[in-house]
């Protein structure tokens, strides 16, 4: 995904600091907010790999610090649960003003409680997904007993969350305590995605439960085994988002308008700042590269020649077809394997040193369907004729430029 560094205003006038997710290539079919969990800040782990789901589907995300935290202005003791609910509404105004307004609300623990409660002043909004989030706001302070009998006798107590000081004031308390969420849930006019841990240790399973008989249909919920409330384990970040992303189409009403950004017809690649994680579109849609784990790699896409071997597959498969139905021949499916390998070329005439490698690319088909002899023989014939096959076996110019 691209990101953006951007920075929007508070209903106080304040600068909130946030990043605008980007798909690779192409515009975004819809944009989302994602508001993170308490004093956590928008460049937590969990964020990043939520929005890089998310992108991959075209989906933007705009995610912020809230007021005081990270490097948004601010004073957080100065802050509570409404004026996270504010921030979240001016990021929403933000992005329709110069964007356009968000589909999707998505928030993490406490931010998954803000973002219900400000869906109702958002109407752009289609869809809201929560994970982690208490069904009560006052329910965080549950971890901060001796703090909050400090604040409810002195008027503010110091808090240490990530070995980061925060300021408590009795403002916060009572303004927690003010708030029906049972009323804002009961109340909310979109659909609803609930994720949750059965092991989140900081707050309980039994949070997503009420919050679940409390909306109205429709409403999922996603057990998200074995994660931690902080869903530090990259995988369970990933799966969240993918998931997010294809329950959130079911309601975003997607229309494809023309492609007007210039990246029409082209492949674009995107590499990650760390390892060989690669996001691809393809003239729109999305594939991701890697490398396996041996060769430095995370192994979370297919290797560059695994995909040079399915491109030759699929286009195996594809002229097979075309050539069967044009000669209206029995053929019901076309299954290609394939392997590339990298061998020893010392008998090779052409090659310049004894010890030269070259490319060897073995390709099995397997025809299904009531065919002849000579039937399956032609198609092994036409096999060597797919445009790919040709141009791989052709030598190919390759026009490289910098961008700047």
């Amino acid at each position: 995904m691209q990101s953006k560094r951007i920075r929007f205003k508070n209903s106080n006038g304040q600068e909130l600091a946030a990043y605008l997710d980007l798909p690779v290539a192409g515009k975004p079919h819809s944009y989302a907010i994602y508001a993170h969990c308490f004093t956590c800040g928008k460049n937590l782990k969990i964020s990043h790999y939520i929005s890089r789901a998310l992108t991959q589907h075209h989906i933007a995300v705009l995610r912020f610090d809230f007021t005081g935290i990270g490097e948004s202005e601010g004073d957080f003791s100065q802050t509570n649960f409404s004026s996270s609910v504010d921030d979240v509404v001016s990021a929403a105004r933000f992005l329709d003003e110069n964007y356009e307004g968000p589909k999707i609300l998505i928030g993490h623990s406490l931010g998954g409680t803000a973002v219900l409660a400000a869906t109702q002043e958002i109407s752009s909004c289609r869809a809201v997904t929560i994970i982690a989030s208490p069904f009560e706001p006052i329910h965080i302070m549950d971890h901060f007993a001796r703090e909050r009998k400090i604040i409810e006798t002195r008027g503010e107590a110091e808090i240490t969350l990530g070995g980061q000081q925060f300021i408590l004031k009795k403002q916060f308390l009572d303004d927690l305590s003010a708030t029906d969420m049972h009323a804002v849930i009961r109340e909310l006019k979109c659909p609803l995605l609930i994720i949750h841990s059965p092991k989140d240790a900081t707050v309980d399973i039994e949070n997503a439960a009420r919050i679940y008989q409390a909306a109205h249909h429709p409403k999922s919920f996603i057990s998200l085994d074995n994660a931690d409330h902080l869903l530090s384990r990259k995988e369970d970040a990933c799966y969240s988002g993918t998931m997010i992303a294809v329950w959130a189409g079911r309601y975003l009403y997607i229309e494809h308008p023309p492609d007007e950004s210039g990246a029409a017809g082209y492949t674009v690649t995107s590499t990650a700042e760390e390892g060989f994680y690669t996001e691809i579109d393809a003239d729109g849609h999305s594939i991701v590269a890697d490398e396996p784990v041996s060769a430095g790699g995370t192994n979370q896409g297919a290797s560059p020649y695994e995909l040079l071997s399915a491109s030759l597959g699929a286009c195996t498969g594809m002229t097979l077809r075309m050539y069967a139905d044009r000669k209206g021949w029995p053929l019901e499916s076309v299954n290609v394997r394939l392997k590339h390998d990298k061998i020893h070329a010392e008998d090779c005439e052409n090659c310049p040193e004894s010890r030269a490698m070259i490319d060897v690319i073995t390709r099995e088909i397997e025809l299904i369907g009531d065919l002849s002899e000579s039937q399956q023989e032609r198609l092994l014939e036409i096999a060597s004729r797919c445009p790919v096959h040709r141009t791989m076996q052709e030598k190919v110019a390759i026009t490289t430029r910098l961008i700047k």
